[in-house]
């Protein structure tokens, strides 16, 4: 922990600034159960608040740079030539209408139209292990063409309306352009149905297996035909049963069809669809998968397994550290707040891997968890160092102060209007 903070430290151009970091830091991977300024700001023996809100709004730093070091942190533990970029998008509910990004607008986590922000992650992962690598927020199109709403809340002028397989495609370039080792990237139907971002890929010759409808066609040397009905067609003999990898009970275990496309990729390669059968349910779901080189079928199901790795992201960053806990509402703030979850979550991600890996297995208990090291880490080493007690009663004051304050603002503003 003192090292990844020593890491960072020198991307701010105030050491008291580094300082407030730091305990923001060990804030969002405390056990509070709410983490924003005022608690993280208890726990770590502030008096007030100020510094940590000072630390996201108008504090000089860039959270690009800090992003930089978090990547640089998760390639030199979980890096491989054969790894896997998984793109998805999550939403974080809230209320009003002043949060940059938020409408009225469906989120995947909550399965509904919600008044939430959603925003695009990128997940860099292996079999050592995974962990949250890039961020983007999406800005919808009400946002990006109301000029007041935008200078309100800070949104940068060179920043437009885009769908969202726009960031996952700026995302996927700027890692690629890194020289960050990668074959394969993984993604929803949101991703599987943008032809530019396929085409990206196959021009960089990066493999994917990208989900699509069961609406989508492909060409075949039959014709253009519906992925369904190619499925529908498939002999049983066509099916093999391969695990996509383990889950949280063992192996996953799904019927798997490969079919041929005649697609002509635009660096060269090999096109296909890849078929899931969910041998319970018989529900099937299907991939546009593409290949710079022949590859068997198993490592096309692994990269498709991949993909639930940006769920279990999603998870713990929510879960452990608060991704989607903050009360900021300016585009730096949420970029701050964003980019310093993310280091904290890669920390968990990455010395739960090194533990894991110094461990001598013992059949008898099951593999070290991110959320079982978060809770060592907390009992032994957080707690003793945030310990305050001096602090609760002067904290309770100043609570109740702040809150008479609001009090007696929101009275005058009602006895104004009426």
């Amino acid at each position: 922990m003192d090292a990844l903070i020593d890491t960072i430290t020198p991307r701010f151009a105030r050491r008291e600034t580094a300082r407030n970091a730091g305990a923001f830091v060990s804030g969002v991977l405390s056990s509070l159960e709410t983490k924003n300024c005022w608690t993280m700001a208890e726990l770590s023996g502030h008096a007030t608040p100020d510094k940590l809100q000072h630390l996201l709004s108008r504090a000089t730093w860039e959270a690009d740079e800090i992003r930089d070091d978090l990547q640089a942190m998760i390639v030199d533990a979980f890096a491989e030539p054969d790894a896997v970029l998984v793109v998805d998008e999550t939403g974080h509910v809230k209320k009003g209408t002043k949060t940059v990004g938020v409408q009225r607008q469906y989120s995947g986590t909550a399965g509904r139209i919600e008044n939430c922000q959603v925003a695009v992650y990128m997940t860099y992962t292996r079999s050592k292990g995974h962990a949250l690598f890039d961020r983007a927020l999406y800005l919808p199109r009400s946002w990006a063409e109301d000029h007041d709403r935008r200078t309100d809340a800070g949104v940068p002028e060179d920043v437009e309306f885009a769908t969202k397989p726009a960031p996952a495609t700026e995302m996927i370039t700027r890692t690629l352009d890194a020289g960050t080792p990668a074959a394969w990237v993984a993604g929803d139907e949101v991703y599987g149905s943008c032809p530019d971002l396929r085409t990206a890929l196959q021009e960089r010759k990066v493999g994917y297996v990208l989900a699509i409808g069961c609406n989508r066609k492909v060409d075949t040397v039959s014709g253009r035909c519906r992925v369904d009905e190619l499925a529908s067609a498939l002999p049983r003999r066509a099916w093999r049963r391969l695990s996509a990898g383990d889950g949280a009970k063992g192996p996953r275990w799904y019927s798997w069809a490969w079919i041929d496309t005649a697609d002509t990729p635009a660096g060269g390669g090999y096109c296909s669809v890849l078929v899931r059968r969910n041998d319970t349910t018989g529900e099937l779901a299907y991939y546009h998968c593409y290949s710079p080189a022949v590859v068997a079928l198993a490592e096309l199901v692994w990269v498709a397994g991949r993909r639930w790795t940006v769920e279990e992201s999603f998870q713990t960053g929510k879960g452990l550290t608060g991704l989607d806990q903050h009360q900021v509402r300016t585009w730096t703030s949420w970029h701050r707040w964003t980019t310093l979850v993310m280091l904290a979550h890669a920390f968990l991600a990455v010395v739960t891997a090194a533990q894991r890996a110094a461990e001598q297995r013992n059949p008898s208990l099951v593999r070290l968890s991110v959320d079982e090291f978060r809770r060592l880490f907390v009992a032994l080493v957080l707690t003793p160092l945030q310990s305050c007690h001096g602090c609760t009663l002067s904290w309770s004051i100043w609570r109740r102060r702040h809150q008479q304050r609001a009090r007696i603002c929101h009275q005058n503003r009602s006895s104004r209007r009426h």
